[in-house]
């Protein structure tokens, strides 16, 4: 019995063998179903492989395999995608190490969406979060669709904050598509899966291994015109993530910070290394409207609430960033009293909200 390219793929991923491999092997067998009647003492005298991958090769069943993988795929509403697929991302042929296979769930359709990576700490500052919350909301109004990993932090807020304005978003998972991790992400993990697109080169039951996440950050990357990082540490995996940005040609974006703080050190250096600063939406867009054919999109979430002169001179103050209501006082010039009293309406009207204790942005 002969087995499609595809099948074969499939369970070389599965029995551990990375895409460069995979890749290899395809250019060395001319027929791949000749891979799997290869002999042990051949597959040693190629020199391409481990003694523990060769010794699954030879061990592995790959009825046994194929049948595991499509029961999941049937059983968890699983979709499969490999090199040979239509539906195989455009942007990431053009990468180096491209993934030869990508379980999904979710909708497929929006793989090949313009899209900018956003990533950044997993202990996002309170600038840090305002910062993702904003520049999310922005770039979704150009139909720009928000790619990130699903971790703590940076990655799950860039998420929500798509998700709750009407955006698109893709999570690229360091763990099998059958694993959520962190599982605090449990809910957020099941939005994206109805809303958006959930995607992972790992065979479904892959543990989230350390090393599996800076693996994946090349996909984060490869998907998306540019990545913008919001705050990072030095070599954290957001700077990986812009490392790979860099050497596939996309651009690099980053949000500049206190140079006192640890969480703006790998954001700071990035623009010290040539990465563009970024102090508004405009910034990443100018760069992107080269390449891509940018619309605003008026079906994005708007605060579309009719507000009083007073609400409306509030909300243009904080649409600068977070303020203290005494600064908000201080310089729209009104009393305190009506400063909190029209807060408290903003709220109520979802316009605003209270980040920290007498602390406000917007929504």
């Amino acid at each position: 019995m002969g087995y499609c390219d595809d099948e074969i793929i499939i369970w070389l991923n599965y029995i551990g063998l990375n895409s460069d491999k995979i890749d290899r092997l395809i250019n060395i067998f001319e027929n791949m179903n000749d891979i799997l009647y290869i002999t042990k003492k051949d597959l040693e005298n190629i020199g391409l492989l481990n003694p523990n991958i060769i010794d699954r090769m030879v061990s592995s069943n790959i009825d046994e395999v194929l049948e595991k993988i499509y029961n999941m795929k049937e059983t968890n509403n699983i979709g499969i995608i490999t090199i040979n697929s239509k539906e195989y991302p455009i942007n990431l042929r053009y990468i180096s190490d491209k993934p030869s296979v990508l379980y999904y769930k979710g909708n497929i359709e929006i793989i090949n969406s313009n899209s900018i990576a956003i990533v950044g700490t997993r202990k996002p500052t309170f600038y840090g979060k305002w910062a993702c919350e904003k520049f999310t909301k922005e770039l979704i109004e150009y139909n720009l669709a928000i790619v990130s990993g699903l971790a703590y932090g940076i990655d799950t807020i860039a998420h929500k904050t798509a998700l709750l304005n009407n955006g698109l978003t893709i999570a690229v998972l360091g763990c099998g598509i059958n694993k959520i991790y962190p599982k605090s992400n449990k809910t957020l993990y099941d939005e994206i899966e109805n809303n958006g697109l959930i995607i992972s080169e790992f065979s479904p039951d892959t543990e989230p291994f350390k090393y599996n996440f800076p693996q994946r950050n090349r996909i984060i990357s490869g998907l998306s015109s540019g990545v913008l990082v919001i705050e990072a540490q030095k070599n954290s995996g957001s700077l990986i993530t812009a490392n790979h940005a860099l050497n596939q040609g996309k651009e690099v974006f980053s949000l500049p910070g206190n140079i006192n703080s640890l969480y703006s050190e790998g954001t700071n250096s990035l623009i010290k290394d040539g990465a563009k600063l970024v102090q508004g939406v405009e910034d990443i867009l100018a760069e992107l409207e080269n390449i891509l054919h940018l619309e605003y999109n008026t079906k994005a979430y708007t605060n579309c609430v009719e507000l009083s002169d007073t609400e409306s001179s509030i909300y243009a103050l904080l649409k600068d960033g977070p303020l203290h209501c005494d600064l908000i006082a201080l310089k729209s010039g009104l009393n305190i009293n009506i400063v909190n009293s029209t807060l408290t309406i903003l709220e109520i009207k979802g316009v605003v909200k209270e980040l920290t204790p007498s602390i406000f942005t917007i929504c």
